[in-house]
């Protein structure tokens, strides 16, 4: 490492990483982690580069800025002087660029846009295009390594779902049937080589439900049968209940004092105890709370379950504002609280 770059946060969970890769079912919120976890690796001076590869423009959104092209632009100043940089990672750009660095084929790109060579190409061997986009991101984590220009501390991939994140990482299963030999097969070991070293962290979110829970489970069993390195979980959009734990163990077993209640609805002006709509309100309160001591009990199972992953959890709350730069900013300071960059 230069001597002017700066030191690993001492203490962070992940500080031998230099990759982290951040996958999670749809609707978890895996890009705005990404963002956030991008922003905390870049406190205190560090350059750091989020990328993504699914075409959804997801960092621009978060970060607003204007669609990221396939070229590295800042996108924000992190607390400390840190830089975050984006990156879209266009399939058919990794190939032309591959194709210049192992064949000085860029001038080609003309014609094999013009033929669809490029689509073809990823078409009949998906497997290729994976190895193009992984390549893209091991090529930005080793350019430290080789004291190239414009090097980053730490690189953050947005990845696929946690559906199909092993098979998009296992390049070498995928690209098996193509290539035994040659440049693509040796590019593709050369990914491997540092997606299977501590060098690598793959990063799960989720959300205190069921089937999120159930899918990063069988994504954590997946990737360490991959021998793929499985990072830490982020639970993510969790809200604290809205009560104490005997009124939640009451409200679970329908024992909230209806009178209290109805005479708290009174008091509020919203319809007396014995009233058509006052009986209709202490109704739905009675309700919603027997609802949210279900959910509340739910959300404690998913816990247990998650715990029993046996990797570091982070907790990210729900912030009923939405999303924009100021909250990116305020889950990387809480990520960086717990101890994940």
């Amino acid at each position: 490492m230069p001597v002017d770059s700066p030191s690993p946060v001492a203490g962070a969970d992940w500080s031998d990483a230099l990759l982290h890769v951040v996958s999670g079912k749809g609707g978890t919120g895996k890009t705005t982690v990404a963002a956030a976890l991008a922003l905390a690796l870049a406190s205190e001076g560090r350059r750091v580069m989020v990328m993504e590869v699914e075409g959804r423009q997801g960092l621009a959104q978060l970060f607003d800025t204007p669609p990221l092209p396939y070229d590295e632009r800042k996108l924000s100043v992190a607390p400390g002087g840190g830089e975050v940089w984006g990156l879209a990672v266009d399939p058919e750009e990794a190939l032309l660029e591959y194709l210049e660095m192992f064949y000085n084929l860029r001038r080609a790109g003309s014609v094999l846009r013009r033929m669809g060579a490029v689509d073809f190409a990823t078409t009949i061997a998906p497997g290729l295009r994976d190895v193009l986009l992984t390549g893209k991101a091991i090529e930005l984590v080793r350019r430290k390594d080789k004291g190239s220009a414009n090097p980053y501390d730490a690189v953050v991939l947005d990845a696929p779902p946690t559906g199909r994140i092993t098979r998009f990482l296992n390049v070498n299963t995928e690209i098996a049937g193509l290539a035994k030999v040659g440049p693509i097969r040796s590019q593709a070991d050369s990914v491997m080589a540092v997606l299977r070293s501590e060098r690598t962290a793959v990063h799960l979110t989720t959300l205190l439900e069921e089937m999120p829970v159930q899918e990063t489970a069988d994504g954590v069993a997946e990737l360490r049968d991959a021998a793929l390195p499985v990072g830490g979980i982020v639970v993510n959009m969790t809200r604290p209940p809205m009560l104490d734990a005997q009124s939640l163990a009451l409200a679970a077993t329908s024992g909230l004092p209806r009178t209290r209640i109805a005479d708290g609805v009174a008091a509020a002006g919203l319809g007396g105890a014995r009233s058509k709509a006052g009986k209709a309100i202490t109704d739905a309160l009675l309700a919603e709370a027997s609802d949210h001591a279900a959910r509340v009990a739910l959300e404690s199972t998913e816990r247990k379950q998650i715990a029993q992953l046996g990797t570091p959890v982070y907790e990210l709350p729900f912030l009923a504002g939405g999303m924009d730069v100021a909250s990116l900013f305020e889950l990387s300071r809480l990520l960086r609280e717990q101890g994940m960059a």
